[in-house]
């Protein structure tokens, strides 16, 4: 074997340098992609004038808010010992509120009618009416992340107890209510995975049912009875509100053969009947003296119903509904049954609905181009919820500082600022609001900051639960200044 001298690997570290050197005039940025996988190098730039490490930002000012006193105001719960309510589950605590915050709502004259008209039905909560507001988002909210800590101030506020709609089905861990299935129920959903033929999902995009859809042949072919459950119950990691309710609702369609259904609350057996079985929406209602424990709810049919949710409320208040869909960029709507939708919309009294989506298209968009077509897109997303329930005002939540690694350290994503302008630009003329939750954190790189104060996680994306509370309280305390100012207009 012939031996190799120091010449040979002087041109052997020569050539490597020289491809290397060679690659990174090709490089734009740090990174190549390589196959569907990023390869970072480091540019010549960069070689010859090493980028200084990212500057952390000082967030305190920003974290201070106060999250501790939120389960501090009493409220009353009395009801008649009855088996049904007396409809006087609902009344609120109360409290103080600012007209100062630290951000704030950004709309036109449009979207600042519209959320005048809100706060006045609003007001009309804490008097013996029911609210419904849709807290639609993507990861960034599942499992009650956010939207339990909107709720309980709002419930306190203006009135309202109970989680609010809640899924058929339940596919994450949430801190509000547990519930369980018999194995043979199956998720459908309008944003990934199975789906069903028919669209019919109603307000919470998801349903789920314990045998496949099936044609009017196939319908009549099955003699075999299925048997099947759903049990929900309170937990107590929820806010209080949240697991205080005394009206229980399911929300079914699709019933096209005869179903006998049970309802226990434990083990006593409250309700006894069959379903329509006419093919259309329907609710089942049922109503409690104090909060049931654990509801079963057991199914028996040849053919499952599509069973779209069920709802835990109290007689009058405001109700808050928790719609988390991961991996959702929040252009679903064209994909549902827009007629089932706007009855349980109608049904439910929706009159606001928040849509705090774009975070999961920020890693993908490259250039402002893509960033034009998401917001086009979500556009047309705004103005389908406003033909489904044109009485509702729509807030926008913009994505959250997002970070990516880059040479210097943790940076957020190029086009995250420009997505912001372009959602905040596109909720505006449809008349909408906007909240910014990316400059509420503090803005360009802020994300290491939250991270490193364990309000959010080390993917540089999600909140912990701590953050979650903060970023709710900022966005509550800018809600609460627009009321107070309309508020005192009004008088």
């Amino acid at each position: 074997m012939k031996q190799l001298q120091p010449f040979h690997v002087l041109i052997y570290l020569a050539g490597i340098l020289a491809l290397l050197t060679g690659i990174s005039f090709l490089v734009k940025g740090d990174k190549i992609d390589l196959f569907g996988a990023d390869v970072r190098f480091l540019t010549l730039n960069d070689a010859l004038t090493p980028p200084k490490p990212v500057e952390k930002k000082d967030i305190t000012n920003i974290v201070k808010v106060d999250t501790l006193n939120i389960e501090g105001l009493s409220a009353d719960t009395t009801i008649k010992n009855t088996f049904e309510s007396d409809g006087k589950m609902g009344a609120p605590a109360g409290g103080t509120l600012s007209a100062e915050a630290a951000t704030s709502m950004q709309f036109n004259e449009k979207g600042q009618e519209a959320l005048h008209t809100f706060f006045e039905k609003l007001d009309g909560a804490a008097k013996g009416k029911k609210v419904r507001i849709l807290h639609y988002g993507d990861s960034q909210i599942e499992g009650d992340r956010m939207t339990s800590y909107i709720r309980q101030r709002l419930q306190t506020q203006f009135g309202g107890f109970g989680p609010g709609t809640i899924p058929a089905k339940n596919e994450y861990n949430t801190i509000t209510f547990k519930q369980t299935c018999s194995p043979n129920f199956n998720r459908y959903t309008a944003f990934g995975g199975a789906s069903l033929k028919s669209r019919k999902y109603g307000s919470m995009n998801t349903a789920a049912r314990f045998t496949s859809e099936m044609d009017s042949v196939q319908m009549l072919s099955a003699t075999s009875v299925k048997e099947a459950f759903i049990e929900i119950e309170p937990t107590k990691t929820a806010y209080s509100r949240a697991r205080t309710y005394n009206n229980a609702k399911m929300f079914y369609t699709s019933c096209y053969a005869p179903c006998k259904i049970k309802v226990f609350n434990g083990t006593t057996l409250v309700h006894e009947d069959s379903l329509e079985n006419d093919g259309k929406y329907h609710v089942l209602s049922l109503e409690f003296p104090s909060t049931p424990g654990k509801l079963r709810y057991e199914f028996s049919a040849t053919v499952s119903p599509t069973i779209i949710g069920f709802s835990l409320e109290s007689d009058y208040g405001v109700m808050v509904d928790n719609i988390g869909m991961r991996g959702s960029s929040g252009t679903f709507f064209g994909k549902i049954d827009h007629n089932t939708a706007a009855k349980m919309y109608a049904d439910l009294n929706v009159e606001m609905v928040i849509m705090q989506f774009g975070g999961n298209g920020v890693p993908y968009m490259n250039d402002s181009s893509s960033v034009r077509r998401y917001a086009k897109q979500f556009k047309g997303q705004l103005y389908t919820v406003k033909k489904l329930r044109p009485s509702a005002s729509i807030i926008v939540i913009g994505p959250s500082d997002m970070s990516m690694q880059a040479a210097t350290g943790r940076v957020t994503y190029k086009m995250l600022p420009f997505l912001v302008q372009e959602m905040t630009r596109v909720s505006k003329e449809v008349g909408a609001c906007y909240w910014d939750l990316f400059s509420a954190m503090g803005g360009e790189n802020s994300m290491p900051s939250w991270v490193e104060k364990g309000l959010a996680g080390n993917d540089y994306i999600h909140f912990t639960n701590r953050g979650a509370s903060i970023a709710s309280q900022l966005f509550f305390d800018a809600f609460a200044a627009e009321y107070v100012k309309w508020k005192q207009g009004a008088q």
